[in-house]
This record gives C-alpha cells, structure tokens and sequence, in this order.
C-alpha cells in the first residue's frame, strides 16, 4: 500500500498546477510517496508531481472540509480546554468548581476560543478510569450554565463514555471528543450517529494507567494513519459519515518524543482520511523535556513551546488546534496568518 503526504505550502507564490490542501489556506504541487517497505516508489526523494496522483487521493487531499458545529473550516479554529477535575496533569483543581470553570470558560471564549472542550475524567499517563455518575457530576451542570447563559461557542464533551456523552449532548454539547476513538464503550457510536453529531476520533496506545510504558510503533506515522482508517471505517459503519468525523493523531498517548515529532512532522499524511484533523499537544511532557529549564517540570511553562508547536500544525493545514493558552495562541494565530499569508484574521 502507498501512502501519499502532500508537501504543504503557505508560499504566496504559486505555481500553475498547484492544488488546494482540504480547501484550507496551504497548498501543494508535490506528494511524498510512503510505503511499509522503508522504500519510495518514486526514487531516493520519494516524490511525485500532485498531478500524478491517482484521482480517488487526490479528492481526498483537496475537498475542502464540511463545516463543524456551525463553524467553518477554512480557516484554522481554537479549541479551548476546561478540565473540570480534580487532577489533569496541566490544571487539575483549579476548575473543578462550578463558578471557576464558567468564569475560565467564557474567559476563554472571549479571548478566542472557537470551541470549548469540556471534560471530566484526566486521561493523563497513569490516570485511573472515573465512574460514569461522577464524570457527569462534573461536567452536565457546567455545560448546561453555558448554554442557558447564551456562549455562542459550540461545546464539545471530552468522553469515553456513552453515559457521559448523552448527559452532554441532553445538556447542550454539540461535538463528541474520545480519546479512545469510539473504542472503549461500545455504545458511544450509536449514540453519536443517533444523535447526528460529529466526533473526534482519537488514536492512542494503550490506556491513560499504561499508554506510556514502553509505547512502540513498527513505524508511527503509517501506524497511526492506519488505525484512524480502521476507526473511521468503524464510525461509518456504524451510521456515522465521514463528513461528521474529526481525526486526532494523539500526541502524547503512548509516544516517546521521537515518536511526537515524526507525527508533528508528517501531519498533512492525514489529510488523505479526507477528515479534518485535529491537533493536541498543548502543555504536553515532551515539549517540556525538548524545551528544558522549567517548563521539564511545570506544565503551565510550556506555552511557548506549545505555540511552536501549533504554528508547525498551522503550516501543514491543520484545521483544528486544541489549546489551553487562548489568549497566547490567539495572537500568535494572527500575527502568522498576517505575516505568512498577508492577510488579518477576521
């Protein structure tokens, strides 16, 4: 099997021929050809002209990307995080009280957050699992008070569970985020198709208590691009279409650091799911260990490695950047759009 990875372009000169990336604002007129075998089919470069592709990829490399919850994207959306527990590995305990997690959520609405990701269960490295009943404590009443409060963000619900999910859907959520990839409640896909709402399906090594021991890859970017085939396959035999469906490649669950970076380097491979894709890497241990001093230890140190991080997303189409620094990485959205694509934000 071949695999074709468009070699994105933000350029403002280009060439006759070049094509769309997802109907975003990059563009490409050369595809790295991919195989199992370590080898290209295309020489020691490994590239072909965008021209040449076959018909079926190149449909799906370029077809703009259905609107998601209302929102657009041909242009890069935030995704804010709000974890409403008790112990997430960035800031677990400082929103896990109602009147705190609506202050931070509206904060980060008004600082730039297309979407709200709400969850309650930490899915960190050596997290135990949460009951149901508890999950939706947290989370049902917290996006309920969004709601009713008028926030014109969509609100995604951050679950592996079916429970959960109908609790925040009931509550108002429009958008399911699982980490598991619609693969640790069998119930959660029929939920989801029923209900008519997009997903985000999400690969990970593993589970949050044993993702990190040891995680290992025949090779991770293939490896990852073929679970999520498999997964959406799943989701779409189970009612779901591919136009509802979000890929994230799931930075941090079960990768070393030379496993983030190989994903982070070869992130336009995903477009050729024809999904938008997703990016996670906020605050996340390996830009901690790669920036060093203190953002090894401190989570909340990493924001500009995060940014880093984002605007490489940013430069191979990604639509979708979750994010816990709105603010920052809103300023950074806009000064690289304005000085890489000339234009203002609107």
């Amino acid at each position: 099997m071949d695999y074709y990875r468009p070699v994105a372009m933000t350029d403002a000169v280009r060439p006759a021929g070049a094509l769309p990336l997802a109907g975003g604002w990059c563009w490409f007129d050369r595809v790295e050809v991919l195989t199992r075998a370590g080898v290209t089919r295309a020489g020691a470069r490994g590239l072909v002209a965008a021209a040449d592709l076959p018909d079926a990829v190149r449909a799906r490399l370029t077809a703009p990307r259905p609107a998601l919850a209302g929102l657009t994207l041909d242009r890069p959306r935030l995704m804010g995080i709000l974890n409403v527990t008790p112990d997430s590995f960035s800031d677990g305990g400082r929103f896990d009280a109602p009147e705190a997690a609506l202050a931070h959520a509206r904060a980060m609405v008004e600082a730039g957050a297309d979407i709200l990701d709400i969850g309650g269960e930490s899915t960190r490295p050596g997290s135990a699992d949460v009951e149901p009943g508890e999950e939706i404590r947290r989370t049902a009443p917290v996006i309920r008070a969004l709601v009713a409060g008028g926030l014109a963000a969509p609100i995604s619900i951050d679950t592996r569970k079916s429970e959960v999910a109908r609790a925040a859907l009931d509550a108002g959520a429009r958008i399911v985020n699982d980490v598991a990839a619609l693969g640790y409640d069998p119930d959660l896909a029929a939920l989801v198709a029923a209900r008519a709402v997009p997903v985000c399906l999400m690969h990970a090594q593993g589970t949050p208590a044993t993702m990190q021991a040891d995680p290992r890859y025949d090779d991770v970017l293939l490896d990852v691009y073929d679970f999520l085939a498999a997964r959406i396959a799943a989701a779409e035999a189970a009612g779901i279409p591919r136009d509802r469906i979000v890929v994230d490649p799931g930075i941090g669950f079960g990768k070393t650091v030379a496993h983030n970076l190989a994903l982070i380097r070869g992130l336009s491979l995903f477009h050729g799911l024809g999904c938008a894709v997703l990016l996670g890497a906020s605050r996340k241990r390996f830009i901690g260990m790669l920036a060093g001093g203190a953002a090894e230890g401190q989570a909340d140190r990493r924001g500009p490695g995060t940014i880093a991080v984002t605007l490489a997303g940013l430069a191979q189409g990604v639509q979708i950047h979750r994010v816990h620094d709105t603010l920052e990485t809103r300023q950074a959205l806009r000064l690289w759009q304005a000085a890489t694509l000339g234009e203002e934000e609107t």
